[in-house]
């Protein structure tokens, strides 16, 4: 039986992560923490023996990045992807948390077709964005694939996944992915069944149960 393998792994730590920007496709770099969590990360992989036969990544800096170290580090093909970047998040992107929240104040409500600070995508946008980005996948022969990619649009993948639609106010399920941690999934094309098999792993930042934070 075809099975396909992809593995949804976040940007190491960048810039505006560091800093407190709003980034959606604002263009930060890593910072050197974030290049020590992919070191990491790819030693993990190396170490248990990890195999991917693609990487497809995000074309923003943080993400792209992440994926060269990792695809030289494994010695696997890479190709980049622009359904799998972030959320345009319109006016807020590259503008300080602080000031932002001043500027644009989230209103008491809104639905999932709404715009993000008046130009960026609404999440019912970033969710049919992410539908696109799993069927192209999907319409590639079966194979060990792995994204890198960031949160918001990781988070829209697995609710597509999953057939769980955006809501209004942005309530409902909502996944965790540390800086480089890996959701693990298969899915049989015959049966059109998928299996989680890992959600937000970062067990290569974490040493006798407490998280490295050093550079």
């Amino acid at each position: 039986m075809d099975i396909y393998k992809i593995t949804l792994l976040r940007h190491g730590e960048s810039v505006g992560n560091a800093e407190g920007y709003y980034q959606g496709q604002y263009d930060f770099p890593l910072t050197p923490r974030g290049k020590n969590q992919v070191r990491r990360v790819v030693a993990r992989w190396q170490a248990d023996g990890s195999i991917f036969d693609q990487v497809i990544a995000s074309p923003l800096k943080r993400a792209k990045e992440t994926a060269e170290m990792v695809a030289e580090g494994l010695n696997v093909p890479l190709q980049f992807d622009p359904d799998w970047m972030e959320r345009d998040n319109g006016k807020l992107g590259g503008m300080k948390r602080e000031d932002a929240d001043e500027q644009f104040p989230r209103p008491d409500f809104f639905t999932p077709y709404d715009n993000i600070a008046e130009t960026g995508e609404g999440d019912f946008a970033l969710y049919l964005r992410a539908g696109r980005a799993i069927q192209s996948i999907l319409q590639m022969p079966p194979a060990r694939y792995l994204v890198v990619s960031h949160g918001g649009i990781l988070n829209q993948a697995l609710h597509v996944i999953l057939g769980i639609t955006p809501q209004a106010n942005g309530q409902g399920t909502h996944f965790r992915f540390r800086n480089t941690a890996f959701s693990t999934l298969f899915y049989e094309p015959d049966h059109h069944n998928w299996v989680f098999w890992g959600l937000n792993d970062f067990t290569h930042l974490v040493v006798k149960n407490v998280e490295i934070i050093e550079e």
